[in-house]
């Protein structure tokens, strides 16, 4: 495209579901994009990796089901919930449209099928093992990054927009001095693995019984266990060794008592640190902030990848003109946020109303509850909840697809 080496028009910060989908977006537009990704691969485990029916149409519109269908990935039509004495189960089965399901697939593998449709497009550049250290300033505006290769050497790129999309811990948010907002989370998450067996349960089940919490995501071959423990007691929990997690785990799900033995020590055990806030305003002059680096999610509902790839989509609606053009302005950039801001600020106020109506409730760690205690009861939400079908089929939705599903652009549609 004639662009210099150490020059594009729109450099990306980070190749999540966020970074790689804008980057397919905007490559379909014409615009010169630069992801540049810090490690060699996308090869990263216990990753999100639930893709919601809006992202499955989204893919359909962009040309992109076939590929996704040679995915390994497993179709979810329903979630069951135990809480307490009380069964929950969301069906998907009335979601409108052709997906009536959501995908769990390994995130790995979703990123790696973006990347191989964004590299037919003549514009598009991964920088793989190419770490963004911070930004570049010209005129108080952001117009590029300083980066160091897979050689060590620290380098600048130019370019006329530059887009953190790296993530919670996003290194340009902190560099350019923007602080998001926290609402605090009650929990953290343990995330392992244990075996799953042919005839084992199919599908996402989550157990919450007597102080503790465990969700069980069927990953085809094995199965991803998160187990939920109370804010800031990893280093606690884990001074009371393996043998306690395992004891705990059978307590709450049986069926999994002859697997957990599998769990040969906390090693094998990675915590989740759960945040959940919102920058007030994500962009600055030259910078535009979407996905986790402007509001991280909670693990409630498993929307995080959906929520990144739905501000992508309007980032890229929005922007594709401006850059074409090669002058993108502030109030460009302020179109995108006042797009997603909505989406963002109601899914995180349910995931409050969740951590503070069903999971502190339960007590959701071990030691908060003695052997010979009193059952807990279901809280007072889950019991409503199970007393309206329609009030499911509404959450079932709002998990599956959400607010303000987006669109693929039309200039990026390609129906099979």
């Amino acid at each position: 495209m004639g662009t210099p080496e150490n020059a594009t028009t729109c450099l990306i910060a980070g190749g999540g579901p966020a970074g790689m989908m804008l980057a397919l977006l905007l490559a379909r537009a014409g615009v010169d994009v630069t992801v540049m990704e810090k490690h060699a691969d996308f090869l990263r485990d216990f990753r999100g990796d639930t893709v919601h029916a809006s992202t499955l149409r989204l893919l359909d519109e962009l040309g992109l089901g076939e590929a996704f269908q040679k995915v390994p990935h497993r179709l979810i039509e329903s979630l069951t919930l135990q809480m307490q004495d009380t069964p929950v189960k969301l069906d998907l089965h009335s979601l409108p449209g052709e997906h009536k399901h959501i995908a769990l697939v390994p995130q790995w593998d979703f990123l790696e099928m973006l990347a191989t449709a964004a590299e037919q497009e003549p514009s598009f550049r991964l920088m793989r093992s190419t770490e963004v250290l911070g930004p570049v300033y010209q005129n108080g505006c952001v117009s590029g990054v300083r980066y160091r290769g897979d050689d060590g050497v620290e380098r600048q790129m130019r370019a006329a927009l530059t887009v953190a999309c790296d993530g919670r811990s996003s290194t340009l948010r902190s560099a350019a001095g923007l602080v998001p907002r926290s609402f605090g989370a009650p929990i953290d998450v343990w995330w392992f693995r244990l075996p799953r067996n042919e005839g084992d349960p199919r599908g996402l089940n989550g157990r919450f019984a007597d102080g503790h919490a465990v969700a069980i995501i069927d990953r085809g071959d094995y199965y991803q266990i998160a187990y939920l423990i109370k804010k800031g007691t990893d280093a606690q929990m884990r001074a009371e060794g393996v043998t306690a997690l395992r004891r705990n785990v059978a307590a709450v799900v049986p069926w999994l008592a002859d697997k957990v033995e599998d769990l040969a020590s906390l090693d094998d055990v990675k915590l989740l640190d759960v945040q959940l806030n919102r920058l007030r305003k994500w962009y600055t002059c030259g910078l535009l902030l979407i996905g986790d680096a402007a509001h991280a999610m909670s693990p409630v509902g498993g929307v995080g990848i959906n929520l990144a790839v739905a501000d992508a989509v309007a980032a890229a609606r929005i922007l594709a003109g401006p850059l074409r053009a090669g002058a993108v302005s502030p109030r460009d950039l302020a179109r995108v946020q006042a797009r997603r801001w909505a989406p963002a600020a109601l899914i995180q106020r349910v995931q409050r109303l969740v951590h503070n109506s069903v999971l502190e409730p339960l007590g959701t760690s071990a030691g908060d509850r003695n052997a010979g205690s009193e059952p807990l009861a279901a809280p007072r939400a889950v019991r409503i909840l199970t007393a309206f079908p329609a009030l499911r089929r509404a959450i079932a939705y709002g998990v599956a697809i959400g607010p303000l599903p987006e669109h693929a652009p039309d200039y990026a549609r390609r129906y099979k």
